[in-house]
């Protein structure tokens, strides 16, 4: 009689601890183009910052709370997207002098690990690949926030920055009158995976 009430128990702490298990795996999203942005930043002839974006963006993240190392992020930029408000410079950006957008067509990060460093902080280190070179890069990146979309669907946004020296991608062109050092500012939206 003890026998059959234990096997019982013992079924339903099993089944507890798997679901306990599986509701801390982290959420994945998808990032929303229309919501999401890739910023940059680059000085012209060593008096004034030139800004620019990307307008495509693609991939996904999911940060987890309790594991911050089972976190990953991978996202990829169309290089023919860029725009800076001027037709002519973005032309002269997507040609061989510089992103060569024909032979390159896509940007891309992928994390190899992340930690968490506060209250909605995180330290990610990962693989980024422009201009066929891939080298690795470390940001700081910040959850900013989690809600429902206009649908209800469940969605969440995080928000990062980092350097890269542009000639250490074989960007080598103008280097001088434009600056090597560019800023990159990455804001996601991302709605949640079902």
């Amino acid at each position: 009689m003890i026998v059959r009430k234990l096997v019982p128990l013992a079924a339903v702490v099993s089944g507890l601890w798997l679901a306990a298990g599986s509701a801390r795996a982290a959420d994945t999203y998808r990032a929303d183009p229309v919501h999401s942005s890739v910023v940059f930043r680059i000085k012209h002839m060593n008096t004034s910052y030139s800004w620019g974006r990307f307008n495509e963006i693609t991939g996904s993240f999911s940060l987890d709370d309790q594991d911050a190392t089972r976190s990953q992020l991978e996202f990829q930029v169309k290089t023919g997207s860029v725009d800076t408000a001027n037709p002519k410079r973005d032309q002269h950006i997507k040609s061989p002098d510089f992103l060569n957008a024909v032979q390159y067509p896509t940007i891309s990060f992928k994390s190899k690990s992340v930690s968490a460093t506060g209250k909605d902080q995180f330290e990610v280190s990962g693989d980024l690949t422009l201009h066929g070179v891939t080298r690795p890069v470390t940001l700081k990146l910040t959850r900013t926030g989690a809600g429902a979309g206009p649908t209800g669907q469940p969605i969440a946004g995080i928000e990062g920055s980092f350097y890269i020296k542009r000639s250490e991608f074989g960007m080598t062109k103008m280097v001088g009158p434009v600056g090597d050092d560019v800023l990159l500012y990455v804001s996601v939206e991302g709605g949640k995976q079902r």
